[in-house]
């Protein structure tokens, strides 16, 4: 068959590009440039589905974890503290270490890497490719993003009070919501919804009390679910495509669970590509692939809703648990043009369902 391109330069694009190659079939990488996430909180869970696809065993086996986590939210006197399992890490430092090279490189020289282009992929990116997946913006042709929400996400560097050990406490305001993890050594990142961290800092009565200096700006970024509609097709020269990762679904940072999501999409997308050239029928499978996705997305958004729902009384999260209201019944219609689920994964192969 002819190349997959595959566009985008985050967890989704890579792990396509593994299995791909895994499999034995021609890809190429285009990266885009683009700003990366100060620090991603990955889930026990996560950090398990990355290593076995990379056949990484130990990843991220010796860093600091997060055992626990403070959880200050809606009509609550006192904050509740949950056992939790999570390690923090730049997204820089992810992707150096699923960036595909020949060889992995210990840590303290991946972290030198990034002028480099990908070398167990070609260099030459294909004009007509078979396959086109999107893992990055622009969007594919003729598709639509549906949001449901406006809040935007505020990110701010920040030195801790206590320096034991890393940590995590998650706090609901009037109009908004905190999110702050700390690594070792006494530094963190704070995460503010809705409002500005030092207003918010002035109602916080969990967060700032950990808080010693609100350090620089780490940039701001949508923190509302969205979806395009399609999420794949035919394009106008007969290149199939895909969108997976964050071209295809975004998720809301309170449920913590979008890098685990950007895999999956990246293991049924390329499981979809194998299905299709081994001739399974391209329609059924491209139904399966967007049902998937949108079922998974629709999850999310009950996940999320449910915090929306508890977390005030305000306008604020009136109008944020509406839209999330509003992307639900979304869902609910899009689902119905499907049929029934007739594949399923089978480690890393698609297989009809007998």
């Amino acid at each position: 068959m002819k190349r997959v391109l595959v566009r985008g330069d985050g967890v989704a694009a890579y792990c396509c590009v593994h299995l791909l190659g895994q499999a034995g079939i021609p890809v190429a990488l285009d990266r885009p440039s683009r700003t990366r996430l100060p620090a991603i909180m990955l889930s026990e869970t996560a950090v398990s589905l990355i290593a076995d696809v990379f056949g990484h065993k130990d990843l991220f086996r010796d860093l600091p974890r997060i055992r626990s986590r403070s959880v200050l939210w809606g009509s609550g006197t006192e904050a509740v503290t949950l056992p939790h399992s999570a390690v923090v890490v730049s997204e820089q430092i992810l992707l150096d270490q699923l960036r595909p090279l020949d060889q992995l490189r210990p840590l303290d020289q991946l972290r030198q890497l990034d002028h480099l282009r990908p070398s167990a992929v070609p260099q030459e990116l294909p004009a007509s490719p078979e396959w086109h997946v999107f893992a990055s913006r622009p969007l594919p042709p003729g598709s639509v993003e549906e949001r449901f929400g406006s809040r935007i996400a505020r990110a701010w560097a920040v030195d801790l009070k206590d320096v034991a050990g890393p940590g995590c406490w998650i706090e609901s305001l009037g109009d908004g919501w905190l999110f702050l993890i700390g690594n070792a050594g006494g530094t963190g990142w704070l995460l503010s919804v809705g409002s500005q961290a030092g207003s918010v800092l002035e109602q916080s009565r969990l967060v700032a009390k950990q808080i010693e200096r609100l350090g620089e700006s780490g940039g701001e970024f949508p923190a509302f679910p969205r979806v395009i509609a399609p999420l794949c097709g035919i394009g106008a020269e007969g290149t199939r495509w895909l969108a997976c990762g964050t071209a295809a679904l975004a998720f809301d940072p309170i449920c913590g669970d979008g890098t685990a999501h950007a895999v999956r999409e990246a293991i049924l997308a390329a499981a979809v590509i194998r299905a299709v050239s081994h001739g399974a029928p391209m329609d059924e499978v491209f139904a399966h692939y967007e049902s998937r996705l949108i079922a998974g997305f629709q999850r999310h958004l009950a996940n999320s809703a449910g915090f929306y729902r508890t977390g005030g009384g305000s306008p604020w999260w009136s109008a944020e648990l509406a839209a999330a209201e509003r992307g639900l019944a979304w869902c609910a219609q899009t689902m119905t043009k499907f049929p029934e689920f007739r594949f399923r994964l089978n480690g890393y192969e698609l297989e009809a369902v007998a």
